[in-house]
């Protein structure tokens, strides 16, 4: 679990890191340099999901040898599927991240939603649901490796 208090927001407890794969953990299909080496690491305090619907269908061959739970979603209402996804979950102990319109519901309703500004872009309305927003995905995971770093930008 990783558990931070941020003066003045709240007390955040993740059990589970649910990400988006093409555009948050991937471009065009091949895992980004540097997320390997940081989600295993992270894998002894977080259980990780990975959500896609495999636009570019690499993502199962990237992950084989990563400690992530991958679902394949249909094309149709991504959106909702992903929200289903997390709230099977627990959206109070999840921390989601992504960046397309399909995410948007997911970064809303979990405890911690984080955007990324990446290759492909960000959807406005994702943007704007999002706790947080980070520049690229190794950003992001490293604010879960060191939580301590949500404090600056979350607290009152």
């Amino acid at each position: 679990m990783i558990d931070i208090l941020i003066p003045g927001y709240r007390h955040l407890q993740f059990k589970h890191l649910v990400m988006d794969y093409n555009g948050t953990m991937a471009c065009d299909g091949h895992l980004i340099d540097g997320v390997k080496e940081i989600l295993e690491d992270l894998s002894d305090k977080i259980d990780i999901h990975v959500l896609t619907a495999d636009t570019f269908g690499k993502a199962a061959s990237q992950l084989e040898d990563l400690p992530v739970t991958l679902s394949i979603l249909p094309q149709k209402a991504q959106d909702k599927g992903k929200l289903v996804y997390i709230k099977n979950l627990d959206t109070d102990a999840t921390v989601s991240i992504g960046n397309g319109r399909n995410d948007c519901l997911m970064l809303k309703h979990s405890a911690l939603g984080i955007a990324l500004i990446q290759e492909e872009g960000a959807s406005v309305q994702t943007l704007l649901s999002a706790h947080i927003v980070c520049k690229d995905i190794l950003s992001a995971l490293k604010l879960l490796s060191n939580p301590k770093r949500m404090v600056a930008t979350l607290r009152s």
